[in-house]
């Protein structure tokens, strides 16, 4: 069979429909605008062909559920919906493997490296498209290699009359060799920038690309390894692991001493990090690097401001991490300190308590949540639809509280996606530091500014170090736990934290087994407000058991007469915990139309 044929095969079944963007350059230009010739034979011919691959970076979702950066921590242990994630637990089957649609601009891409050797114009334009063109090859890939493995790296544009045959998947060594390769290329061709203002990539976006990608492989492979999976790569030497996170750290430590970018920061430590999510326009911030813009004036917007501004949508963030933020002198929030303080709800998200990113990520009673409303004294956890929360601990962030129509109606929200950001190439560069053994120091240095915001105590590795017996990461090195914890809080809701506990090959230690729950309730204030007196006396939750004619339409952790209980959302439909499969689910199944496609050539991923 032709490669050729393959990859027409690949283009048809992967056909897909992009959201919209921001007019600048994200809105797709009519390829009737290029040359008839297919040359590409200007500068401007170049640009235009190039946006495209823009408009295919993730939007946020424009519903409850829907799959989005906003969003997407609701399918780990940061947040859950109602509806419980096939993945995490264990549900997922052949059936639902998905079209490899990123081959389509693969081909794309590689159609205009051949064509852009004709473009006549100022060079260093022609190189900066060059660039962008290497940069989103290995933004494809590396979505690919994330989430399938090893895949068949394809270079060049295939013709029809190629008669390779050559289809198996490479592997990911392979894969990921050459996408830090097309990372270094694009390196070498984009245009040093000080702003985000362009809206497009430039050298420092590729860098913290090449930091992102090389940090991942290492790790995975390094915890896979240790973990006896079937998904570390048998030629992954000690060697190769230190050569990805020595990339990942060298690409960080390029773009810290180009001092172009810093933490956002005006002072406000109960503000300036949640408004950085809520604020429509960041081409004056410079701690984001690249983002998307939407307007919604123009059509070009999302519903994620509309659902979370009813103090509930259909979403909460769950214990785990919410026990997971430092409290405010930098301590680990356990034990008599956390008991006594969840007695009374939202205690534990005070910034006095606390360290002040929660509450600027959980809705703290009074908050504003819309210009003509603010926050109840108890959360919608009585309601249903939308309007509940599905933990008792409301999602704040992106929450554009001061815009009636974002929090009104559908598709009116202006919070922004904000692709790479500084905060995350001080994470990578720190995590990269710990991983490698190298002087501690580095890594207390590499935080300070993101505690400095939030007016939070430098790192202190023993201080902070979480020994209960109950935390996942107890017994990990102190260094590597603190860098874990500071990354978690950090980038809660920005669609990395999936990915994060893939590469750590954590599941076993943070899903396996596990139910997500939510607020303190027995023992806390907030189970008085469920009587005929109480907050909840219109909607009265029943738990354990119902009155006659009622049923039950709570859940909380332990047994009757336990003296303190948690909301429990999953206990019906999940009684033993997430079945996910850690020999299996860390990779998604290959469609078989594919294996079929290649003559077996492709195989399917393990114990699919």
């Amino acid at each position: 069979m032709k490669l050729y044929n393959l990859y027409l095969c690949l283009l048809a079944a992967s056909i897909t429909i992009f959201s919209a963007c921001n007019s600048n350059f994200l809105d797709r230009e009519p390829l009737d605008q290029l040359s008839t010739t297919g040359s590409l034979s200007s500068t401007n011919e170049l640009k235009l062909y190039v946006n495209q691959f823009y408009q295919t970076l993730p939007g946020h979702p424009n519903f409850t559920g829907g799959i989005g950066p906003a969003f997407d921590d609701a399918r780990t242990d940061n947040m859950i919906f109602t509806s419980v994630d096939p993945r995490l637990s264990g549900q997922l089957t052949i059936s639902n493997a998905s079209n490899i649609s990123e081959y389509t601009q693969i081909r794309s891409i590689n159609f205009f490296l051949k064509q852009s050797k004709n473009a006549k114009g100022n060079q260093t334009d022609i190189n900066k498209y060059l660039g962008e063109a290497y940069f989103f090859r290995a933004w494809y890939y590396f979505e690919l290699v994330k989430k399938y493995g090893d895949v068949t790296w394809v270079n060049q544009l295939l013709s029809s009359e190629d008669e390779s045959t050559l289809l198996a998947r490479d592997s990911r060594i392979m894969i990921v060799d050459s996408i830090l390769n097309d990372l270094n290329r694009s390196i070498d061709l984009l245009p040093t920038a000080s702003t985000n203002a362009s809206m497009r990539v430039h050298r420092d976006v590729a860098l913290a690309l090449k930091s992102r990608v090389g940090l991942y492989e290492g790790t995975w492979q390094r915890y896979h390894k240790l973990k006896g999976t079937p998904f570390a790569s048998t030629e992954a030497t000690e060697d190769k692991i230190k050569s990805y996170l020595t990339q990942a750290r060298d690409a960080a430590k390029t773009i810290i001493d180009g001092n172009r970018w810093k933490i956002y920061t005006t002072g406000k430590f109960n503000d300036d990090y949640r408004n950085m999510f809520n604020t429509a326009n960041l081409s004056t911030n410079n701690e984001v690097l690249l983002y998307r813009r939407y307007n919604p004036s123009e059509n070009v917007g999302h519903g994620v401001s509309k659902y979370l501004s009813t103090g509930g949508g259909d979403i909460g963030l769950t214990q785990s991490l919410v026990s997971d933020y430092l409290t405010a002198d930098g301590k680990p929030f356990v034990g008599t300190l956390q008991t006594e303080v969840q007695k009374t709800y939202s205690q534990d998200l005070r910034p006095t308590v606390r360290d002040p990113r929660l509450a600027q990520t959980a809705v703290v009673p009074q908050a504003p949540l819309r210009p003509d409303a603010v926050a109840a004294n108890f959360p919608p956890i009585n309601q249903s639809g939308f309007n509940r929360s599905t933990t008792g601990y409301p999602m704040y962030k992106y929450v554009e509280y001061n815009s009636l129509p974002a929090v009104s109606d559908d598709g009116m929200s202006a919070a922004p996606v904000i692709y790479f950001r500084y905060a995350e190439v001080l994470l990578n560069y720190a995590e990269a530091i710990a991983e490698l053994k190298e002087d501690p120091s580095k890594i207390i240095d590499a935080i300070r500014p993101l505690r400095a915001r939030v007016n939070m105590p430098d790192m202190d590795f023993d201080r902070e170090y979480n020994t209960s017996v109950n935390y996942p990461f107890a017994q990990l090195d102190k260094y590597i736990q603190a860098v874990r914890r500071e990354r978690r809080v950090e980038l809660v809701a920005e669609g990395l934290r999936l990915q994060d506990i893939f590469r750590w090959a954590a599941a076993d230690q943070l899903i396996v087994g596990k139910r997500p729950l939510g607020i303190l309730f027995m023992g806390s204030n907030i189970a008085q407000e469920n009587s005929s007196a109480g907050f909840y006396k219109d909607n009265l939750l029943y738990y354990d058991t119902a009155p006659t004619g009622k049923n039950v339409n709570f859940f909380l952790s332990g047994n009757p007469g336990d003296a303190t209980r948690y909301m429990d959302p999953y206990k019906a439909v999940l009684p033993s915990g997430y079945r996910f499969r850690v020999d299996r689910d860390y990779l998604l199944p290959i469609q078989q139309r594919m294996i079929e496609l290649t003559n077996g050539k492709w195989k399917q991923n393990p114990n699919w």
